[in-house]
């Protein structure tokens, strides 16, 4: 087999460069997951998700973050590879061997934690692309058209439903041959105008309103179907709070969760000096201190994703 060539040194270090950014990422991540403990209906989480979903920067950003992840992944790969190709014949007889048995597992893990995360895009990045059913949240003030406020006013003037003044509209308007383009559009509008309305009451009588107003959550893969067709700039976005505190109330997800978190810990407490000494940033005199570091450092991260699943469980 014929890699493309590439020092070995060099694949290192951008392997320890990524894995990096990576980790700094992990810390950000989990520092936006505590939001979801906070019991304000998911103002706070929901404001985030909306700025990370609609915010050019940060959509550049996730695309240079996928490369990342994908970059890491081959380049550890490709190492772990030629590696083994150097040497196709085995030892006959096992070497002895001080290497941690984080470092040995380092492929292993990195293989799982790829498997977990296609898992993760399926219940999220999926969803927020429209691909995988969710539950979504739009902004009241995109719903509240000035056609839907005189269609409200103009009915509880008549005495009448909104959808009875619509139809009464349409039976005028053929009775008298107004049958032309123009007034059909503004009858389809009207029509449109109806679907929003019903979905605007039904949040109201279930509840699903944010206190401040400005959210009507749990929106159905439906509902977000036809106000995307009817009301295209009403641009519904997924409600992650929702989905999230959802799924931590099912015992196999947390614990599969928690699963997860164990084998990042073994990967990062691995990466975190790795990085280091591949980058020649390591040192006799201060070795122990950035392997203590790393293992604070894995140690934190990752209890503060496990920590939400299981407050959120516990009905925290």
């Amino acid at each position: 087999m014929n890699l493309p060539k590439l020092h070995s040194i060099t694949k290192k270090i951008l392997v320890a460069l990524l894995g990096g950014f990576l980790l700094i990422f992990l810390l950000f991540h989990a520092t936006a997951n505590l939001f979801i403990l906070r019991h304000d209906g998911g103002a706070w989480y929901g404001a985030f998700c909306h700025f990370m979903g609609t915010n050019w920067l940060v959509k550049a950003f996730e695309i240079v973050l996928l490369g990342a992840i994908a970059l890491h992944i081959l380049l550890t790969l490709w190492l772990a590879l030629t590696n083994r190709l150097a040497r196709p014949v085995r030892y006959r007889q096992a070497q002895k061997s001080t290497t941690h048995t984080t470092s040995k597992l380092m492929v292993w893990t990195g293989i799982l934690i790829f498997v977990c995360l296609a898992f993760h895009f399926y219940d999220f990045y999926l969803v927020k692309l429209g691909v995988v059913k969710g539950e979504y949240m739009v902004k009241t003030e995109k719903l509240q058209s000035e056609e839907m406020m005189n269609l409200v006013q103009f009915s509880q003037q008549m005495g009448m439903s909104p959808e009875d003044i619509v139809n009464e509209m349409e039976a005028n308007a053929m009775e008298y041959g107004e049958s032309d383009e123009e007034m059909r559009d503004y009858i389809d509008g009207l029509r449109g105008q109806l679907v929003v309305l019903d979905i605007v009451q039904r949040a109201q009588m279930e509840g699903d309103i944010t206190e401040d107003m400005q959210w009507i959550r749990h929106l159905t893969y439906e509902e977000r179907q036809t106000l995307k067709k009817v009301l295209p700039e009403s641009k519904p976005e997924p409600d992650f709070y929702y989905m999230a505190r959802e799924k931590f109330q099912v015992w196999h997800i947390v614990l599969g969760y928690l699963v997860f978190f164990v084998i990042v810990f073994l990967h990062m407490r691995h990466a975190f000096p790795s990085a280091f000494q591949t980058l020649g940033l390591n040192n006799y005199k201060y070795n122990n201190i950035i392997e203590v570091l790393g293992r604070l450092y894995a140690w934190v991260v990752c209890l503060m994703f496990a920590v939400v699943p299981i407050l959120v469980y516990f009905g925290l």
